[in-house]
Formats: C-alpha cells, sequence, structure tokens
C-alpha cells in the first residue's frame, strides 16, 4: 500500500466518525443554508443525491429547487466512468443503485451545470476528500472541460479538516455549504 492511500484511508476514517457524530446531533433544517444558495440559480440544471448512511440530506433543497427547474441524482453506469444524472422529482419512483443509494426507476438523463456534492471531508480552499472511486473527480472533469460547471460541497461544519491529502486529479470545490455557513472558494 502506498503512503497516499494510507494516508487518504486514514483521513477518510476520521473523517467518517466526525460526520457520525455530527449526523446524530443534527436538528431539521440542515438544508436552509443550501436552499438559500441554490434560490439564485432557479432553473439552472441541477444535480443532488440521495443520502446514504450519515450524508447530510439536501432532499429539502432539491424539492424547492425541482419546482423551478430541472433537477437530477447521479447515476453509477461502472467503475472508472463518469457519473450520470437522471432527471428527479420529489414523487418519482426510485429504485435501489450501485452502492445503496436510489435512483429514479426510469432513466431520463440530463446534463447539469450545478453539482451538489456529497463528500466525507473538505477543507478551507475547495478540496475535498470523497469515497475513494473519483466518480465525481472524473464527472467534474468531463463537465468542466464543455462549460463553466459549479461543484457546491454539502458537508456538515464538523466535516471540515485542516490537511487533506489531495492528488491532482482531485477536482476542487467552488463552494461548501454546511447547516451553518457558506464558504466560497
Amino acid at each position: 500500500m502506498s503512503d497516499l492511500i494510507a494516508i487518504k484511508a486514514a483521513a477518510r476514517k476520521a473523517a467518517f466518525a466526525r460526520r457520525k457524530l455530527a449526523f446524530e446531533d443534527a436538528h431539521a433544517g440542515r438544508a436552509g443554508l443550501l436552499s438559500e444558495v441554490l434560490a439564485g440559480y432557479r432553473g439552472v440544471a441541477l444535480s443532488g443525491y440521495m443520502p446514504i448512511r450519515t450524508e447530510i440530506d439536501p432532499l429539502p433543497a432539491m424539492a424547492e429547487a425541482a419546482a423551478h427547474g430541472v433537477v437530477s441524482v447521479p447515476v453509477i453506469e461502472a467503475a472508472g466512468l463518469p457519473l450520470r444524472f437522471s432527471r428527479w422529482q420529489p414523487d418519482c419512483a426510485m429504485k435501489e443503485g450501485p452502492f445503496g443509494a436510489m435512483i429514479p426507476e426510469v432513466d431520463d438523463f440530463v446534463e447539469p451545470e450545478i453539482l451538489i456534492v456529497p463528500l466525507v471531508a473538505f477543507d478551507a480552499h475547495g478540496g475535498r476528500l470523497g469515497y475513494g472511486g473519483g466518480f465525481y473527480d472524473r464527472t467534474l472533469e468531463v463537465l468542466r472541460s464543455r462549460r463553466a460547471t459549479l461543484a457546491i460541497g454539502f458537508a456538515y461544519d464538523a466535516q471540515e479538516a485542516a490537511d487533506l491529502p489531495l492528488e491532482r486529479t482531485d477536482q476542487p470545490l467552488d463552494m461548501v455549504v454546511t447547516e451553518n455557513r457558506v464558504l466560497t472558494f
């Protein structure tokens, strides 16, 4: 195992523990600031995510955005490929996708301009530590090669870390929204 792989694994383990505590202590209304941020982008195609495990829940903000434009969720097609995004509505039929995240039962693929990105940890400079599959890094690289794409990390404050082990292929976030603040980079 290389040093960087071991360092990333240790950073993920510590971040998962912090996120679990934040999740257990969380109260309703965690997506309020995210809703406020997204209100400034009404009508722009957006991707959220279906929360799994202890991820902060963007669904209330996604539901508000869906009243004004296209909202989608990520679909993993295979390891090593970028994500695709299928149109989502609060009441659409869902099925279980890879890694336990729910996806729309019927695929209706769209290309978002804004991605709400789940994460394990973030730093004060827009760095993001994900789950290690590279799906969002590959996806953001492809989307950003086509047009401006806004990547908004959504996390608990407790997920901030001082020194993330980042690689040159790690795509930066443009913004992080937590339950208490908005950081722009």
